[in-house]
């Protein structure tokens, strides 16, 4: 494979920043750098988090469906938020103590279960059947 240059740093904080909330920015750095799909940021001490996620402990699913439409790797975080109950049990049937791993910012699941509202009470109602 080829080694490609690292994305500048600034840029990669600049977009899992705006995820939290601004889509117009989003799509704007997006379109500007399309590696920033999957970049990471790092809040400190571990604390990783993609643009993804977020979305997705923001209940913000208009930018969460934009970044998957445009390749970001589905979590179990977003799919909790966006109310995806088949990807929650499978990945909870095949790896149970997945339930007690925190997101980003050592966010619970069903916490991002709760974000997604009406869309995602399946969810949120499974999770609390497994606690």
């Amino acid at each position: 494979m080829e080694t490609k240059p690292a994305l500048v740093a600034s840029l990669v904080q600049e977009f899992v920043g705006n995820a939290h909330g601004d889509l117009n920015r989003v799509k704007e750095l997006l379109a500007q750098e399309p590696a920033l799909i999957n970049a990471t940021w790092d809040w400190g001490g571990g604390d990783f988090e993609t643009a993804l996620g977020a979305a997705s402990h923001m209940g913000r699913k208009d930018i969460a469906n934009f970044l998957l439409e445009h390749g970001a790797r589905l979590d179990i975080f977003a799919a909790a938020m966006l109310g995806n109950l088949d990807i929650v049990k499978a990945a909870l049937e095949a790896h149970p103590n997945a339930i007690n791993t925190p997101g980003p910012h050592g966010i619970p699941l069903i916490v991002h279960a709760q974000a997604g509202g009406d869309q995602a009470l399946p969810v949120l109602e499974y999770l609390q059947s497994l606690l």
